[in-house]
Protein backbone atom coordinates (compact mmCIF):
# COMPACT_ATOMS: atom_id res chain seq x y z
CA UNK A 1 0.00 0.00 0.00
CA UNK A 2 1.28 3.47 -0.86
CA UNK A 3 0.89 6.34 1.64
CA UNK A 4 -0.60 9.52 0.16
CA UNK A 5 -1.77 11.65 3.13
CA UNK A 6 -0.41 12.19 6.64
CA UNK A 7 -1.66 14.17 9.65
CA UNK A 8 -0.15 14.16 13.14
CA UNK A 9 -1.64 14.93 16.54
CA UNK A 10 -5.30 14.23 15.79
CA UNK A 11 -7.66 13.27 18.63
CA UNK A 12 -8.13 9.50 18.71
CA UNK A 13 -11.85 10.01 19.41
CA UNK A 14 -14.04 12.73 17.95
CA UNK A 15 -17.41 12.31 19.62
CA UNK A 16 -16.68 11.17 23.14
CA UNK A 17 -18.22 13.71 25.50
CA UNK A 18 -15.49 15.94 26.94
CA UNK A 19 -16.93 17.30 30.18
CA UNK A 20 -14.25 19.93 30.78
CA UNK A 21 -12.05 22.03 28.52
CA UNK A 22 -8.97 20.63 30.26
CA UNK A 23 -10.06 17.06 29.46
CA UNK A 24 -10.60 18.04 25.82
CA UNK A 25 -7.19 19.69 25.51
CA UNK A 26 -5.39 16.76 27.13
CA UNK A 27 -7.19 14.09 25.14
CA UNK A 28 -4.82 11.53 23.53
CA UNK A 29 -3.82 12.02 19.91
CA UNK A 30 -2.60 9.75 17.15
CA UNK A 31 -1.28 9.81 13.61
CA UNK A 32 -3.12 9.33 10.34
CA UNK A 33 -1.20 7.84 7.41
CA UNK A 34 -3.64 6.98 4.64
CA UNK A 35 -2.42 4.37 2.18
CA UNK A 36 -3.98 3.02 -1.00
CA UNK A 37 -4.05 -0.64 -2.05
CA UNK A 38 -3.17 -0.76 -5.74
CA UNK A 39 -4.99 -4.07 -6.16
CA UNK A 40 -8.49 -3.30 -4.88
CA UNK A 41 -8.52 0.45 -4.14
CA UNK A 42 -8.95 -0.02 -0.38
CA UNK A 43 -7.66 2.88 1.73
CA UNK A 44 -6.52 2.40 5.32
CA UNK A 45 -4.83 4.36 8.08
CA UNK A 46 -1.72 2.21 8.38
CA UNK A 47 -0.71 4.06 11.58
CA UNK A 48 -3.96 3.10 13.34
CA UNK A 49 -3.72 1.73 16.90
CA UNK A 50 -7.04 0.21 18.07
CA UNK A 51 -5.84 0.07 21.68
CA UNK A 52 -6.27 3.87 21.89
CA UNK A 53 -10.05 3.66 21.52
CA UNK A 54 -12.59 3.68 24.34
CA UNK A 55 -16.11 3.13 23.01
CA UNK A 56 -18.45 3.58 25.97
CA UNK A 57 -21.62 5.30 27.12
CA UNK A 58 -19.81 8.63 26.67
CA UNK A 59 -19.71 8.03 22.90
CA UNK A 60 -22.29 10.43 21.42
CA UNK A 61 -22.71 9.99 17.66
CA UNK A 62 -26.48 10.07 17.23
CA UNK A 63 -27.88 12.11 14.34
CA UNK A 64 -31.51 11.59 15.29
CA UNK A 65 -32.09 15.19 16.38
CA UNK A 66 -31.98 16.31 12.74
CA UNK A 67 -35.22 16.27 10.69
CA UNK A 68 -33.12 15.93 7.51
CA UNK A 69 -31.37 12.82 8.78
CA UNK A 70 -34.56 11.32 10.23
CA UNK A 71 -36.29 11.61 6.85
CA UNK A 72 -33.40 9.75 5.19
CA UNK A 73 -33.29 7.10 7.92
CA UNK A 74 -37.03 6.49 7.72
CA UNK A 75 -36.92 6.10 3.94
CA UNK A 76 -33.99 3.69 4.23
CA UNK A 77 -35.80 1.59 6.85
CA UNK A 78 -38.91 1.40 4.65
CA UNK A 79 -36.76 0.43 1.64
CA UNK A 80 -35.24 -2.50 3.53
CA UNK A 81 -38.60 -3.63 4.90
CA UNK A 82 -40.23 -3.55 1.48
CA UNK A 83 -37.31 -5.00 -0.49
CA UNK A 84 -36.54 -7.87 1.86
CA UNK A 85 -40.02 -8.52 3.28
CA UNK A 86 -38.89 -7.89 6.85
CA UNK A 87 -42.38 -7.66 8.34
CA UNK A 88 -42.33 -9.74 11.54
CA UNK A 89 -38.78 -11.02 10.88
CA UNK A 90 -35.76 -10.94 13.20
CA UNK A 91 -33.11 -8.32 12.42
CA UNK A 92 -29.61 -8.14 13.91
CA UNK A 93 -27.90 -4.75 13.93
CA UNK A 94 -24.15 -4.57 14.49
CA UNK A 95 -23.12 -1.17 15.81
CA UNK A 96 -26.65 -0.09 16.71
CA UNK A 97 -25.63 3.04 18.64
CA UNK A 98 -28.55 3.98 20.87
CA UNK A 99 -30.91 1.73 18.95
CA UNK A 100 -32.74 4.31 16.84
CA UNK A 101 -32.69 2.31 13.60
CA UNK A 102 -33.88 -0.94 15.15
CA UNK A 103 -36.68 0.98 16.87
CA UNK A 104 -37.61 2.47 13.50
CA UNK A 105 -37.64 -0.97 11.84
CA UNK A 106 -39.84 -2.25 14.65
CA UNK A 107 -42.20 0.71 14.34
CA UNK A 108 -42.54 0.38 10.55
CA UNK A 109 -42.17 -3.38 10.12
CA UNK A 110 -43.01 -5.02 13.45
CA UNK A 111 -39.61 -6.70 13.47
CA UNK A 112 -37.93 -8.40 16.38
CA UNK A 113 -34.35 -7.35 16.85
CA UNK A 114 -30.99 -7.79 18.52
CA UNK A 115 -28.64 -4.81 18.64
CA UNK A 116 -24.94 -4.82 19.55
CA UNK A 117 -23.04 -1.70 20.60
CA UNK A 118 -20.66 -1.02 23.52
CA UNK A 119 -21.98 2.57 23.68
CA UNK A 120 -25.62 1.55 24.15
CA UNK A 121 -27.40 3.18 27.11
CA UNK A 122 -30.65 1.52 28.07
CA UNK A 123 -32.15 4.65 29.63
CA UNK A 124 -31.94 6.51 26.29
CA UNK A 125 -34.68 4.33 24.75
CA UNK A 126 -38.20 5.35 25.72
CA UNK A 127 -40.36 3.69 23.08
CA UNK A 128 -42.93 0.84 23.19
CA UNK A 129 -41.08 -0.97 20.39
CA UNK A 130 -38.17 -1.49 22.78
CA UNK A 131 -40.01 -4.52 24.18
CA UNK A 132 -39.43 -6.45 20.94
CA UNK A 133 -35.68 -5.75 20.83
CA UNK A 134 -32.75 -7.11 22.84
CA UNK A 135 -29.78 -4.78 23.22
CA UNK A 136 -26.29 -6.02 24.05
CA UNK A 137 -23.85 -3.35 25.29
CA UNK A 138 -20.83 -5.06 23.77
CA UNK A 139 -18.87 -5.36 20.53
CA UNK A 140 -20.21 -7.96 18.11
CA UNK A 141 -17.74 -10.86 17.85
CA UNK A 142 -17.51 -14.63 17.39
CA UNK A 143 -18.89 -15.19 20.88
CA UNK A 144 -22.28 -14.05 19.53
CA UNK A 145 -22.13 -16.25 16.43
CA UNK A 146 -25.06 -18.30 17.72
CA UNK A 147 -27.36 -15.25 17.65
CA UNK A 148 -29.18 -15.67 14.35
CA UNK A 149 -31.48 -13.38 12.39
CA UNK A 150 -33.27 -13.23 9.07
CA UNK A 151 -31.44 -10.04 8.13
CA UNK A 152 -28.23 -8.33 9.30
CA UNK A 153 -27.75 -4.56 9.33
CA UNK A 154 -24.49 -2.70 9.97
CA UNK A 155 -24.57 1.08 9.53
CA UNK A 156 -21.54 3.37 9.83
CA UNK A 157 -19.47 0.82 11.75
CA UNK A 158 -17.25 -1.05 9.29
CA UNK A 159 -15.10 2.07 8.74
CA UNK A 160 -14.12 1.90 12.45
CA UNK A 161 -12.71 -1.62 12.05
CA UNK A 162 -9.09 -2.15 11.01
CA UNK A 163 -9.21 -5.88 10.23
CA UNK A 164 -12.22 -5.61 7.95
CA UNK A 165 -11.81 -9.00 6.26
CA UNK A 166 -11.70 -10.82 9.61
CA UNK A 167 -14.83 -8.98 10.69
CA UNK A 168 -16.80 -9.82 7.52
CA UNK A 169 -15.63 -13.43 7.82
CA UNK A 170 -17.05 -13.47 11.34
CA UNK A 171 -20.40 -12.22 10.06
CA UNK A 172 -20.39 -14.81 7.28
CA UNK A 173 -19.42 -17.54 9.74
CA UNK A 174 -22.37 -16.69 11.97
CA UNK A 175 -24.72 -17.26 9.01
CA UNK A 176 -23.25 -20.69 8.31
CA UNK A 177 -25.24 -22.79 5.86
CA UNK A 178 -28.28 -20.51 5.89
CA UNK A 179 -27.48 -19.57 2.29
CA UNK A 180 -29.40 -16.58 1.05
CA UNK A 181 -29.44 -14.68 4.36
CA UNK A 182 -29.27 -11.00 3.45
CA UNK A 183 -26.97 -8.32 4.86
CA UNK A 184 -26.94 -4.54 4.51
CA UNK A 185 -23.85 -2.43 5.25
CA UNK A 186 -23.54 1.37 5.10
CA UNK A 187 -20.20 3.20 5.18
CA UNK A 188 -18.89 6.65 4.27
CA UNK A 189 -18.19 6.94 0.54
CA UNK A 190 -14.42 7.29 0.11
CA UNK A 191 -14.81 8.52 -3.45
CA UNK A 192 -16.87 11.45 -2.15
CA UNK A 193 -14.13 12.27 0.38
CA UNK A 194 -11.26 12.22 -2.08
CA UNK A 195 -12.82 13.89 -5.11
CA UNK A 196 -14.19 16.70 -2.88
CA UNK A 197 -10.83 17.06 -1.09
CA UNK A 198 -12.88 16.68 2.10
CA UNK A 199 -10.08 16.49 4.67
CA UNK A 200 -12.71 17.08 7.40
CA UNK A 201 -14.02 13.58 6.65
CA UNK A 202 -10.69 11.99 7.57
CA UNK A 203 -10.28 11.31 11.28
CA UNK A 204 -8.71 8.77 13.56
CA UNK A 205 -11.80 6.69 14.33
CA UNK A 206 -12.20 5.97 10.62
CA UNK A 207 -9.33 3.63 9.87
CA UNK A 208 -10.90 2.00 6.77
CA UNK A 209 -12.14 3.84 3.66
CA UNK A 210 -14.24 2.14 1.00
CA UNK A 211 -15.05 2.91 -2.60
CA UNK A 212 -17.55 0.80 -4.54
CA UNK A 213 -14.77 -1.48 -5.75
CA UNK A 214 -13.12 -2.18 -2.40
CA UNK A 215 -16.45 -2.71 -0.63
CA UNK A 216 -17.65 -5.15 -3.29
CA UNK A 217 -14.26 -6.90 -3.29
CA UNK A 218 -14.42 -7.30 0.51
CA UNK A 219 -17.78 -9.06 0.44
CA UNK A 220 -17.18 -11.13 -2.70
CA UNK A 221 -13.92 -12.40 -1.17
CA UNK A 222 -15.63 -13.54 2.01
CA UNK A 223 -18.57 -15.66 0.97
CA UNK A 224 -21.16 -13.09 -0.14
CA UNK A 225 -22.83 -12.39 -3.45
CA UNK A 226 -23.36 -8.67 -4.12
CA UNK A 227 -26.93 -7.75 -5.03
CA UNK A 228 -26.92 -3.97 -4.94
CA UNK A 229 -24.20 -1.33 -4.60
CA UNK A 230 -25.25 2.32 -4.45
CA UNK A 231 -24.72 5.74 -2.86
CA UNK A 232 -27.16 8.06 -1.09
CA UNK A 233 -27.37 11.14 1.13
CA UNK A 234 -25.94 13.46 -1.50
CA UNK A 235 -23.39 10.75 -2.40
CA UNK A 236 -21.92 10.80 1.13
CA UNK A 237 -22.97 7.25 2.05
CA UNK A 238 -22.04 4.03 0.25
CA UNK A 239 -24.35 1.04 0.69
CA UNK A 240 -24.08 -2.63 -0.15
CA UNK A 241 -26.82 -5.26 -0.11
CA UNK A 242 -25.54 -8.83 -0.32
CA UNK A 243 -26.47 -12.37 0.57
CA UNK A 244 -24.57 -15.33 1.95
CA UNK A 245 -23.59 -17.48 -1.01
CA UNK A 246 -21.83 -20.70 -1.83
CA UNK A 247 -21.24 -20.06 -5.53
CA UNK A 248 -19.88 -16.49 -5.46
CA UNK A 249 -22.42 -15.19 -7.99
CA UNK A 250 -22.92 -11.43 -7.89
CA UNK A 251 -24.13 -8.52 -9.97
CA UNK A 252 -22.05 -7.67 -13.00
CA UNK A 253 -19.61 -4.96 -11.88
CA UNK A 254 -17.21 -2.93 -14.09
CA UNK A 255 -14.28 -3.76 -11.82
CA UNK A 256 -11.52 -2.34 -14.03
CA UNK A 257 -13.19 1.05 -14.50
CA UNK A 258 -14.06 1.17 -10.78
CA UNK A 259 -10.37 0.70 -9.94
CA UNK A 260 -9.37 3.48 -12.35
CA UNK A 261 -11.98 5.75 -10.76
CA UNK A 262 -10.72 5.42 -7.18
CA UNK A 263 -7.10 5.86 -8.34
CA UNK A 264 -8.18 9.05 -10.10
CA UNK A 265 -10.03 10.31 -7.02
CA UNK A 266 -7.01 9.72 -4.76
CA UNK A 267 -4.70 11.42 -7.27
CA UNK A 268 -7.03 14.43 -7.33
CA UNK A 269 -6.97 14.57 -3.53
CA UNK A 270 -3.16 14.36 -3.45
CA UNK A 271 -2.81 17.08 -6.06
CA UNK A 272 -5.13 19.55 -4.35
CA UNK A 273 -5.04 18.97 -0.60
CA UNK A 274 -2.26 21.47 0.16
CA UNK A 275 -3.96 24.26 -1.77
CA UNK A 276 -7.26 23.51 -0.09
CA UNK A 277 -5.75 23.55 3.41
CA UNK A 278 -4.08 26.87 2.63
CA UNK A 279 -7.36 28.32 1.35
CA UNK A 280 -9.15 27.44 4.56
CA UNK A 281 -6.35 28.77 6.77
CA UNK A 282 -6.33 32.02 4.78
CA UNK A 283 -10.13 32.38 4.99
CA UNK A 284 -10.20 31.91 8.76
CA UNK A 285 -7.18 34.19 9.24
CA UNK A 286 -8.85 37.00 7.29
CA UNK A 287 -12.02 36.62 9.35
CA UNK A 288 -10.02 36.84 12.57
CA UNK A 289 -8.04 39.90 11.42
CA UNK A 290 -11.31 41.62 10.52
CA UNK A 291 -12.69 40.96 14.00
CA UNK A 292 -15.53 38.75 12.81
CA UNK A 293 -17.31 36.38 15.19
CA UNK A 294 -17.21 32.90 13.64
CA UNK A 295 -18.91 29.68 14.75
CA UNK A 296 -19.03 26.16 13.36
CA UNK A 297 -22.41 24.42 13.13
CA UNK A 298 -22.07 20.71 13.78
CA UNK A 299 -19.83 19.32 16.54
CA UNK A 300 -19.30 15.83 15.13
CA UNK A 301 -16.18 14.23 13.74
CA UNK A 302 -16.07 16.55 10.71
CA UNK A 303 -15.64 19.58 12.97
CA UNK A 304 -12.98 17.87 15.08
CA UNK A 305 -11.07 16.96 11.91
CA UNK A 306 -11.31 20.48 10.46
CA UNK A 307 -10.20 22.16 13.68
CA UNK A 308 -7.33 19.77 14.42
CA UNK A 309 -6.05 19.47 10.85
CA UNK A 310 -5.96 23.25 10.39
CA UNK A 311 -4.63 23.87 13.91
CA UNK A 312 -7.52 26.24 14.64
CA UNK A 313 -7.85 27.98 18.00
CA UNK A 314 -9.05 31.58 18.38
CA UNK A 315 -10.19 31.84 14.75
CA UNK A 316 -13.39 30.00 15.74
CA UNK A 317 -15.32 31.10 18.83
CA UNK A 318 -17.88 28.35 19.46
CA UNK A 319 -19.27 25.15 17.95
CA UNK A 320 -23.06 24.81 17.68
CA UNK A 321 -25.02 21.56 17.84
CA UNK A 322 -28.71 20.65 18.05
CA UNK A 323 -27.97 17.54 20.15
CA UNK A 324 -28.78 18.54 23.76
CA UNK A 325 -26.48 15.82 25.12
CA UNK A 326 -23.50 17.79 23.81
CA UNK A 327 -24.36 21.22 25.17
CA UNK A 328 -21.77 22.45 27.67
CA UNK A 329 -19.17 19.90 26.58
CA UNK A 330 -15.99 20.63 24.61
CA UNK A 331 -14.35 19.64 21.32
CA UNK A 332 -11.66 16.98 21.63
CA UNK A 333 -8.22 18.38 20.90
CA UNK A 334 -9.06 22.09 20.69
CA UNK A 335 -11.35 22.70 23.66
CA UNK A 336 -13.96 24.76 21.82
CA UNK A 337 -17.22 24.90 23.78
CA UNK A 338 -20.31 23.27 22.23
CA UNK A 339 -23.40 25.45 22.59
CA UNK A 340 -27.14 25.29 22.00
CA UNK A 341 -28.32 27.03 18.79
CA UNK A 342 -30.33 29.47 20.94
CA UNK A 343 -27.04 30.77 22.33
CA UNK A 344 -26.57 32.52 19.00
CA UNK A 345 -29.50 34.84 19.69
CA UNK A 346 -27.38 36.75 22.19
CA UNK A 347 -23.98 36.02 20.63
CA UNK A 348 -25.04 37.08 17.10
CA UNK A 349 -22.21 35.63 14.96
CA UNK A 350 -21.00 37.26 11.76
CA UNK A 351 -20.18 33.95 10.06
CA UNK A 352 -21.54 30.41 10.41
CA UNK A 353 -19.53 27.56 8.87
CA UNK A 354 -21.78 24.55 8.23
CA UNK A 355 -19.89 21.29 8.60
CA UNK A 356 -22.20 19.26 6.37
CA UNK A 357 -23.83 21.01 3.40
CA UNK A 358 -26.77 18.59 3.36
CA UNK A 359 -28.08 20.35 6.50
CA UNK A 360 -27.81 23.88 5.05
CA UNK A 361 -31.55 24.36 4.50
CA UNK A 362 -32.36 23.04 7.97
CA UNK A 363 -29.79 25.32 9.60
CA UNK A 364 -30.90 28.37 7.61
CA UNK A 365 -34.43 27.80 8.91
CA UNK A 366 -33.14 27.70 12.51
CA UNK A 367 -31.20 30.93 11.99
CA UNK A 368 -34.25 32.60 10.45
CA UNK A 369 -36.35 31.48 13.43
CA UNK A 370 -33.86 33.29 15.68
CA UNK A 371 -33.98 36.42 13.47
CA UNK A 372 -30.31 35.98 12.55
CA UNK A 373 -28.77 36.59 9.13
CA UNK A 374 -25.05 35.75 9.35
CA UNK A 375 -22.85 35.04 6.37
CA UNK A 376 -23.07 31.29 5.76
CA UNK A 377 -20.22 29.13 4.48
CA UNK A 378 -20.31 25.39 3.89
CA UNK A 379 -17.34 23.09 3.67
CA UNK A 380 -18.11 22.35 0.04
CA UNK A 381 -15.11 23.13 -2.08
CA UNK A 382 -14.64 25.01 -5.33
CA UNK A 383 -11.81 22.56 -5.97
CA UNK A 384 -13.95 19.46 -5.92
CA UNK A 385 -13.59 17.10 -8.84
CA UNK A 386 -16.35 17.03 -11.44
CA UNK A 387 -18.51 13.94 -10.89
Amino acid sequence: MSVFYEVDNVPVHSVLLMRTREQALRYPTGTIRLALCERCGFVSNVAFDPSLHEYSGEYEATQSYSPTFNKFNRELAQHLIDTYDLQGKTVIEIGCGHGEFLILLSELGSIKGVGFDPAFIDERIQHPAKESITFVADFYSEKYADVHGDFIVCKMTLEHIFDTADFVKTVRGSIGDRIGTRVFFQVPNASYVFRDVAFWDIYYEHCSYFSKLSLAHLFMSNGFAVNHLFTAYDDQYLMIEANAASDGKHINLPLESMLVEIFSDVDFFKGNIDEHLNQWRHTLDVMQRNGRKVVLWGSGSKAVALLSTLGVSDEIDYVVDINPNKHGTYMAGTGHEIVNPDFLQSYRPDDVVIMNPIYKEEIEADLLRMDLAPNILTVEVPLKKAR
